[in-house]
């Protein structure tokens, strides 16, 4: 996918953040936007920030809640009805809440995981139909450097991301032969309203351990995921902190665990 002009994409959690920047990017170059989150006025006010930029393509709002499933086929329904197929999804939708593991509840683990793992598998069978009818298609979901390390107090937010890293590397190869190309996101930390929420529930040992890595602006990370949907790309890195404690967690192997504990007791 080399040019977005014409293209229909559906977004995810597009009314703020990663997703809202994203949407912006993909306007500008003549993309079709649709946007799906929880909160109408929200997604309402991303919608009147993009009119100016969808002159000559249609674009919309498709209120839903990515942990049901129903709303999800019911608002992806509605998408294919005005305006086709989308061309290319990306699975922006996520929530945190950072903390120490013996203190969540279950209903924690399991809300988080509903709409962070669930909310990208709903998005994805509810469009999975119409891409291989088509042959063709592009998904983009949004892990996380928790998604493939085991950073101290995200253990509901880690586990939701790694879930979906594993279902992004099972995808690709099963839909890479029909046609669909999927792609998967490990954004650092980013200036989001999501981060500004979480900061001060970070344990100190959370803390130390993300030290003075830089905060990636949302409009670079969707500048960079465009990138990485241009040349193909099944792995998408944002910023220099992300390629490089990817390829030190892969460098390292086991070694990584005493490295993260000496910077957890950094504290």
């Amino acid at each position: 996918m080399k040019n977005f002009q014409g293209q229909i994409v559906l977004i995810t959690g597009g009314s703020s953040g990663i997703g809202r920047a994203t949407a912006r990017l993909l306007a500008k170059e003549g993309a079709a936007v649709w946007l799906m989150a929880r909160r109408k006025e929200t997604l309402e006010e991303t919608l009147a920030e993009l009119r100016p930029l969808c002159a000559s393509q249609k674009c919309g709002i498709l209120p839903a809640d990515v942990s049901d499933p129903l709303q999800v086929a019911e608002a992806v329904e509605k998408l294919t009805a005005l305006a086709g197929c989308p061309d290319m999804v990306i699975n922006s939708a996520g929530i945190t809440r950072p903390g120490y593991s013996y203190e969540h509840s279950l209903d924690v683990y399991r809300r988080i995981m509903e709409v962070n793992y669930f909310g990208t598998l709903h998005v994805i069978q509810a469009v999975l139909p119409c891409m291989l009818e088509r042959g063709s298609g592009q998904i983009v979901n949004i892990s996380s450097l928790a998604g493939i390390i085991g950073v101290f107090g995200y253990a509901a937010y880690g586990a939701s991301k790694y879930a979906v890293m594993g279902l992004s590397e099972v995808l690709r190869a099963e839909l890479k032969p029909k046609g669909i190309r999927v792609s998967v996101v490990l954004p650092p930390d980013t200036e989001t309203p999501q981060l500004e929420w979480e900061t001060p529930l970070k344990p100190p040992e959370t803390k130390a351990i993300s030290g003075n890595a830089k905060v990636l602006s949302p409009e670079q990370v969707g500048r960079d995921i465009l990138r990485g949907v241009r040349r193909g790309r099944f792995l998408i890195l944002p910023g220099f902190d992300s390629k490089a404690v990817y390829w030190l967690s892969r460098l390292l192997g086991p070694a990584q665990y005493p490295l993260l504990d000496f910077l957890a007791r950094s504290r």
